[in-house]
């Protein structure tokens, strides 16, 4: 059983920036797939970004296109969401998501959460 543990979400203004983070506790992340989601109050839970194990392969959903980054250093077992120039639509729970396969991201093992909260 693979148990996910995000981290780093917080209270952030508009325009700035944060690093979350995931990583696995007594387990590797290295052959696995990882996407980010997330869930905005009364909304239903959306994909984020998406990256392959090695690395080499990343995909966003077009509203964060070119302000948030994925990636991952296996060996550190950790995944990274950058995220820029934050909006106060960014606002949600974000979810990090271990899917065996790259098109079963959304499937399988997920984390806890972490709670972004983008306001002046």
């Amino acid at each position: 059983q693979l148990q996910l543990v995000e981290s780093g979400g917080g209270l952030v203004q508009p325009g700035g920036s944060l690093r979350l983070s995931c990583t696995a506790s007594s387990a590797t992340l290295r052959s696995y797939p990882i996407a980010w989601f997330r869930q905005a109050p009364g909304k239903e839970r959306e994909f984020v970004a998406a990256i392959n194990w090695s690395g080499g392969r990343t995909y966003y959903t077009d509203s964060v296109k070119g302000r948030f980054t994925i990636s991952r250093d296996n060996a550190e077992n950790t995944v990274y969401l950058h995220m820029n120039s934050l909006k106060p639509e960014d606002t949600a729970v974000y979810f990090c998501n271990a899917a065996l396969e790259l098109d079963q991201i959304g499937t399988r093992y997920w984390g806890q959460g972490t709670q972004v909260t983008v306001s002046s």
